[in-house]
């Protein structure tokens, strides 16, 4: 499932929602947040109101993507765990089942041992809740619950004679 075929579910979502609270509280953290791998912001706990999340979440993705570029140059897979420092503020960067980014912005009043303790705790619930998601969507579209989107019979070409 790429981070385009993601239909959330109401329930789910509270599970994703109780999740980040409860790391967000576990860590002592500022902001805790989930973004697809195309950098959509999915959900987030904390102080948010001074944080630009969609640029933030674009910018998450993409670091991820400069990263596995890197990885790949050397010879890994991917590397699913980032941690920048700064002199207030640091953020871990996890990368959840293949698919999605966990990201935690903390200050000197948590650690980066606490925060990759409880991530990584928090990083097994979500890949239940994102696999029960997956299945749910795939059980909707079998059964014609779930439309195909409306855009997956536009081609390229149809597109570029659009603009054309």
């Amino acid at each position: 499932m790429s981070g385009s075929d993601l239909v959330m579910y109401e329930e789910e979502f509270g599970k994703i929602d109780e999740e980040l609270q409860r790391l967000y509280i576990q860590t002592n953290a500022k902001v805790v947040f989930l973004v697809d791998k195309n950098g959509q912001l999915i959900a987030s706990a904390g102080e948010t109101h001074d944080i630009d999340t969609t640029s933030l979440a674009s910018l998450t993705a993409g670091n991820i993507a400069a990263t596995g570029g890197i990885a790949r140059l050397l010879g890994e897979k991917e590397f699913t765990i980032l941690f920048h420092e700064g002199e207030k503020d640091n953020i871990h960067i996890s990368l959840i089942g293949q698919r999605i980014i966990l990201v935690v912005i903390f200050d000197s009043r948590s650690s980066l041992g606490l925060v990759r303790l409880r991530v990584k705790k928090v990083s097994e619930a979500l890949t239940r809740i994102f696999n029960d998601i997956t299945s749910k969507s795939e059980r909707d579209k079998s059964e014609g619950k779930i439309d195909e989107s409306p855009f997956a019979e536009i081609s390229d070409e149809d597109i570029d004679n659009l603009f054309r």
